[in-house]
């Protein structure tokens, strides 16, 4: 099955509700979520390696990245410089890059290597098949 941008994946796993509140699950190493929230966006398979899709955790609207060697990384869904859609940025192992202008971004910390505004990174991690979240 193939999904679109738009599509919402149903969940895999039973009592997962993609959209919903995660169940915090203790990850060794990795902090509670900075943000406040924890969020079940969709299933790892819902994002080929080498691409992104755009989700909705809560309010908020995220872009998940599956880089090739199968790191996760999320940010915010649209560029702060044009609005355009960075889940269909180009992607690397150090940056994202926006594909209406060619900005770059960090994963680490989101920061543009061009000194433009940062964009928005949050914590992802695969917990049992699914995607999961901190906004």
């Amino acid at each position: 099955m193939s999904l679109t941008h738009t599509e919402v994946a149903e969940p895999t796993t039973a009592g997962t509700e993609i959209g919903s509140p995660a169940t915090e699950v203790a990850v060794p190493g990795r902090a509670p979520a900075p943000h406040g929230r924890a969020y079940t966006v969709g299933r790892t398979e819902d994002v080929p390696p080498g691409e992104g899709r755009a989700f909705v955790a809560g309010d908020t609207q995220v872009a998940v990245f599956r880089l090739r060697d199968g790191s996760l990384h999320a940010t915010q869904a649209s560029c702060p410089h044009a609005g355009g859609p960075l889940a269909d940025g180009q992607t690397d192992a150090d940056v994202l890059v926006c594909p209406l202008h060619l900005y770059a971004y960090r994963w680490v910390d989101g920061v543009a290597t061009s000194g433009a505004m940062a964009v928005q990174v949050y914590p992802v991690r695969e917990v049992d098949g699914m995607l999961v979240v901190d906004v």
